[in-house]
């Protein structure tokens, strides 16, 4: 490992760089499985079920708990969670954190009761604004509403499921709270397998998958958090100061880390007016994107918020900063070869994993233009969280909330302009270019903030990262230009694993002689699988 450079602050010390990447590591596996789960969820929906009027309807009803699960249960709740649980643990005894535990358990418990009652009582109106093209077709719009009044009692299992995962993550205990979706996707995937024989309408055994699997999600933690000591027994201590704190920082996270969140409720509101199956296009690219996006990115993101808060709880800011350098540089490296991949296979990886039943061709060209666009943002995707992180490490929740509403704001003036031209496209181009726009304005933020970031060694490994991905790029494009005609289902898969895995090796082998610092650190991981973040007990 490199050591701290006395004349750029952006590294961090070698025991934290070294822990990240073996939470990193802990993170992408449990991501990993959850993530391939999820692509056979997928392809048995596909199959089952196509993409037409029924399926937008599941799969506006899904984003409408999905978004609040995102911006409350897994994005905002979690990030204002990790810092006051930081604090408690660095500075307070274990006394006093379990009280602050159970406070926050019973606090957390009752809100979300609330708001699922709410929702299910507003999911006319609700799915009203998130899909108004719906109003055309009344079937369409009753299907919709039903299954979102299904549904909305998800939130508040996943809900309790990220209160699990933001007390696990302080104790640096990752993999249980990241493997917990996999539970989801199981339970969805045994709904459509087993459940549409006795329903009378087939799409409502998806729903009742996802009931299942949230449930799944918060169980599974529970023996873990049995091991790491952690109380979950609520209580209705509603004045304790710990709530203040998260609920200072939590108005504002739902804003400024979910922004591109925000933009996904934009587009399937715009997308509601386009042509049939445009919503159902989108999601399909969108969930091919974040195969790369859960796996490696919020991976890094989610290992370094528990250290930028320790470090911000110590006041040790070159620390923090140096953390930041080291994850964006770490995101980079494997957001921009995974962007230029997915551009150029964009049809081969669309066709393989979904066409196949009610999902024909035109389908695929559909959402392959879609992937296409949403796959210039990857690199953005990634990194924006953990910029914005490290904002909410510091406890500051307000810059990340204007840089939020104006990346909003952004993404609807592009999608307004660009929907037309680009139909679907435009808006997954929309999408990219606002969360590219949020990442520079959180930077520039940060570097006023805390002072240089970094850039000469962060810009370093980015021209390193260029150079390996042409590389890459140049076998990917190789193969693609000698396409077989016409293959069979086999045969394409075998050359597209090809592409994939020789484009892997290919920058490998050109990070390593360019003599990249994080290719390195992520094959090290291999022969560190013993190495753990410094505990909390190192204070």
């Amino acid at each position: 490992m490199t050591l701290p450079d006395p004349n750029d602050n952006g590294t961090p010390t070698a025991s934290v760089e070294a822990g990240v990447v073996q939470a990193v590591g802990t993170i992408g596996l449990a991501t990993l499985a959850s993530r391939v789960l999820g692509f056979v969820r997928d392809v048995v929906v596909a199959r089952a079920f196509g993409a037409g009027p029924t399926t937008d309807a599941f799969f506006v009803a899904f984003r409408i708990p999905n978004l609040f699960r995102r911006l409350l249960a897994e994005g905002a709740l979690a990030t204002a969670f990790i810092p006051v649980f930081t604090d408690y643990l660095a500075t307070r005894s274990r006394p006093e954190f379990d009280r602050m535990v159970r406070a926050v358990a019973g606090t957390l418990l009752l809100t979300l009761l609330v708001v699922a009652a709410l929702g299910a009582w507003l999911a006319p109106w609700i799915v009203g604004v998130m899909a108004p093209g719906f109003s055309a077709v009344p079937e369409q719009l009753r299907l919709a509403t039903t299954l979102t009044r299904l549904m909305f009692p998800y939130l508040v299992f996943v809900g309790l499921a990220a209160l699990a995962m933001g007390l696990l993550n302080v104790h640096h205990r990752f993999f249980t709270s990241a493997l917990g979706p996999a539970v989801l996707n199981v339970g969805m995937i045994a709904a459509v397998l087993t459940l549409p024989p006795h329903v009378g309408v087939p799409i409502l055994a998806l729903a009742l998958g996802v009931l299942v699997g949230g449930l799944g999600q918060f169980a599974i933690q529970l023996p873990e958090l049995r091991r790491a000591g952690v109380p979950l027994q609520p209580s209705a201590e509603f004045t304790h100061p710990a709530l203040r704190r998260i609920a200072r920082l939590l108005g504002p996270a739902v804003f400024g880390l979910a922004a591109v969140q925000l933009n996904v409720f934009v587009n399937t509101l715009l997308a509601s007016l386009l042509p049939e199956g445009s919503i159902s296009f989108l999601y399909y690219a969108d969930r091919i994107v974040e195969f790369p996006l859960g796996v490696f990115g919020i991976a890094v993101a989610t290992a370094t918020l528990p250290p930028m808060a320790t470090q911000a709880a110590r006041r040790d800011l070159p620390g923090l900063t140096g953390t930041l350098n080291f994850a964006l540089r770490l995101s980079c490296f494997v957001a921009i070869p995974a962007s230029v991949g997915l551009w150029l296979l964009r049809d081969p990886i669309t066709r393989l994993l979904f066409e196949r039943g009610r999902f024909g061709p035109d389908d695929t060209q559909a959402t392959a233009w879609a992937l296409g666009f949403f796959a210039f943002g990857l690199p953005a995707f990634s990194a924006v969280r953990i910029a914005a992180q490290a904002l909410y490490a510091l406890e500051d929740p307000r810059t990340p909330v204007r840089v939020g509403v104006a990346a909003v704001g952004l993404n609807v003036a592009f999608a307004l302009a660009l929907m037309g031209p680009l139909k679907h496209g435009g808006l997954a181009l929309a999408a990219s270019a606002s969360a590219t726009f949020n990442l520079i304005a959180l930077l520039w933020l940060l570097r006023r903030r805390l002072g240089r970031l970094g850039g000469r060694r962060l810009l370093g490994s980015l021209w390193r990262v260029a150079g390996a991905t042409a590389v890459m790029a140049a076998w990917c494009g190789l193969l693609i230009w000698n396409w077989p005609h016409g293959p069979t289902r086999k045969v394409e898969a075998l050359w597209l694993l090809l592409a994939i895995g020789g484009g892997i090796v290919a920058f490998t082998a050109t990070s390593l002689l360019l003599r990249s610092e994080e290719g390195p650190a992520l094959l090290g991981l291999l022969r560190r699988r013993s190495r753990k973040l410094p505990s909390g007990s190192d204070r």
